[in-house]
């Protein structure tokens, strides 16, 4: 059983949970199909420079409070930059103690998480990132959503869809999952997406996607549809997923569902991701939400 996963370190108190329970995905779903882009970032910009900071909010602190997470999120481009070639790299260290015990609370370890809630939500539609994980134990790369009315609904309430997680002891599968009142945490319907033969999501960028529609979420890696989820997954509980969401990107250093790094787990750990982008539904789904640039 897998419990909550993390708690946003904002002010505003963006919060969330991870978990991949069972379930399944619907046979031959196909996802809804795109049209007119809504946001790119592509991450073209000079080597060592930081993110777009008119897309991307650094998320600060420690994150530890929430699932026992061992990192201190910061601001710095030592965590998150870009590589010059057209990627973001968010970079998980392990810290010198010497460093960490003077600014960085109790962790040893610092990364990044970003997130679009100043500048982009959007309901409906096709939400798609190119990433590449990062291998070891202990790591928790993840690129999911949460309902902008977080400060007024809370967690469940505003609704979370995870589009990507992975945790290091499980290096050729990924996680996607829905959390809204009632079916959060381990109650979160979800699936799990593996590589065939053995191979590893760390040796090569794949893309990560999700298509929703105002009543079905459809997860896909690669182009290959793996989930779908409709209201009757919700057994009954409110479908929250009406309403925008924004984005975020963030890499994880343990907690209780990767576990802690060990001595094999290699540092400086980087999730590189080659574009985020997104691209509105049909005009009969945006009634129900809006899109913000």
């Amino acid at each position: 059983m897998r419990i909550p996963r993390r708690r946003a370190v904002l002010a505003a108190a963006l919060l969330g949970t991870v978990l991949a329970a069972a379930g399944g995905p619907a046979a031959g779903a196909a996802p809804v199909r795109p049209h007119a882009s809504t946001f790119t970032d592509d991450f073209d910009g000079a080597a060592g420079s930081a993110p777009d900071g008119n897309k991307w909010v650094h998320e600060i602190g420690d994150n530890g409070g929430n699932n026992h997470e061992l990192e201190y999120y910061t601001d710095s481009t030592s965590n998150a930059a870009l590589d010059g070639n057209g990627n973001l790299v968010i970079t998980a260290r392990k810290e010198n103690p010497a460093n960490y015990s003077c600014w960085y609370g109790s962790c040893q370890y610092t990364s990044a998480r970003l997130n679009t809630s100043q500048s982009f939500s959007q309901a409906y539609g096709h939400f798609e990132a190119r990433i590449k994980i990062p291998a070891g134990q202990g790591m928790w790369p993840a690129f999911w959503a949460l309902g902008d009315n977080i400060g007024s609904a809370g967690w469940p309430g505003c609704g979370e869809l995870d589009i990507m997680e992975n945790v290091g002891f499980e290096p050729g599968t990924v996680h996607g999952t829905m959390h809204g009142p009632g079916y959060s945490g381990a109650a979160g319907p979800g699936a799990a997406y593996s590589l065939p033969n053995g191979q590893a999501f760390a040796d090569d960028f794949h893309t990560f996607a999700l298509d929703w529609s105002p009543n079905q979420v459809v997860w896909s890696v690669d182009g290959n549809a793996y989930e779908t989820r409709t209201p009757a997954d919700t057994n009954g509980n409110p479908w929250v997923f009406d309403h925008p969401f924004f984005l975020i990107l963030n890499l994880a250093v343990g907690g209780d569902w990767p576990g802690s790094p060990d001595g094999n787990t290699p540092f400086p750990a980087r999730m590189v991701v080659d574009y985020v982008h997104a691209s509105s539904a049909d005009s009969a789904d945006q009634l129900a939400g809006t899109v913000r640039h």
